[in-house]
């Protein structure tokens, strides 16, 4: 598979050929989606974020940028961020189902929309190559065909459902 930072799009190939592209969302400034030859390491269906989340107490939720600070107090756990079809190629960095911006967004992660994430998941194994760069040659032959979203302006879903396993049953769309 390849990846275009620039199109933020994501191509899997079959040899040469084209067999799969969808929109992408990338790491914002200040969190790059790193760049290079990866393979995909590890895949797994409901994956949590060890490093972004909630504190959680009953049905208080409050959200962190940190699992490593303290709780706000007795009776709090943390649980990470819902990562649905999560395919992991470098510690840290992987493909999962979120919304997907006009423009970088992430923490370095590659994002996917709704049912395009199960898709991918499906699609790609344990060992497949992943080269990710600035720009890809078929930015130029399938880039401008690929449907776009801008999940921008669409309230974030509530915390309650994000720390809850319902985030893993359907798609985010």
């Amino acid at each position: 598979m390849k990846v275009s930072l620039r199109s933020q799009t994501v191509y899997v190939l079959d040899g040469a050929q084209v067999i799969w592209a969808a929109a992408t969302n990338v790491g914002k400034p200040g969190h790059a989606t790193p760049t290079g030859s990866f393979r995909v390491e590890q895949k797994l269906q409901r994956k949590r974020s060890g490093s972004y989340g909630f504190w959680v107490n009953g049905r208080r939720v409050i959200p962190t940028e940190s699992r490593s600070g303290s709780p706000p107090g007795s009776g709090w756990h943390y649980v990470g961020y819902p990562m649905p079809y999560w395919v992991e190629f470098l510690p840290g960095y992987g493909f999962h189902e979120g919304y997907v911006w006009a423009e970088p967004h992430t923490h370095g992660c590659l994002r996917l929309h709704g049912s395009a994430a199960e898709q991918f998941f499906r699609l790609v194994e344990v060992g497949t190559p992943v080269r990710i760069s600035m720009t890809q040659p078929e930015d130029e032959t399938v880039g401008g065909s690929v449907p776009r979203f801008d999940d921008s302006h669409a309230p974030d879903p509530a915390n309650e459902f994000l720390v809850s396993d319902e985030v893993f049953a359907r798609p985010w769309e």
